[in-house]
């Protein structure tokens, strides 16, 4: 299974009028969460664009479970649990505490598209390849449940 970490300070421009980070903004640390994972498995969106493929969102879900504040570090954990066929699904947990606060949980779809078309594509070899060795027997891990 790919999974990745990240940390992300909240910034005061992150968060609203209770002091609490802005709703949306759970959108977007879940985007740096996928972006660094996909990173660290050698496929920065930058390589996925110059094979002439593009991961436009599908459909995402967002659980509030604990609200985060002003300056806390959250550890954002991203999971593909699954060898992506068609769609690409990725789970995300954020926490506080390096871990022990569960704040949002939730997950994103995305598909591929060619860049010059915009259609609807498989992922591309490069993209299977780079990830093929993560969904090997002995990399499999327990199943991590997302609520919806």
């Amino acid at each position: 299974m790919l999974t990745g970490k990240t940390k992300i300070r909240v910034r005061y421009a992150d968060t609203d009028q209770m002091q609490f980070v802005y709703n949306g903004k759970y959108l977007e640390y879940f985007e740096v969460g996928r972006t660094e994972m996909l990173r660290d498995a050698g496929l920065p969106y930058r390589v996925v664009e110059e094979h002439g493929y593009q991961l436009p969102l599908l459909s995402t879900y967002v659980k509030y479970i604990s609200p985060a504040k002003y300056d806390d570090l959250l550890l954002v954990e991203s999971f593909v649990k699954e060898m992506p066929k068609l769609k690409i699904h990725i789970d995300y947990r954020i926490f506080r505490d390096n871990g022990k606060q569960l704040v949002a949980e939730g997950y994103t779809e995305h598909v591929f598209i060619k860049t010059e078309s915009k259609k609807a594509a498989r992922p591309p070899d490069f993209f299977v390849k780079a990830l093929k060795h993560y969904y090997d027997d002995k990399n499999q891990v327990a199943e991590i449940k997302i609520g919806k």
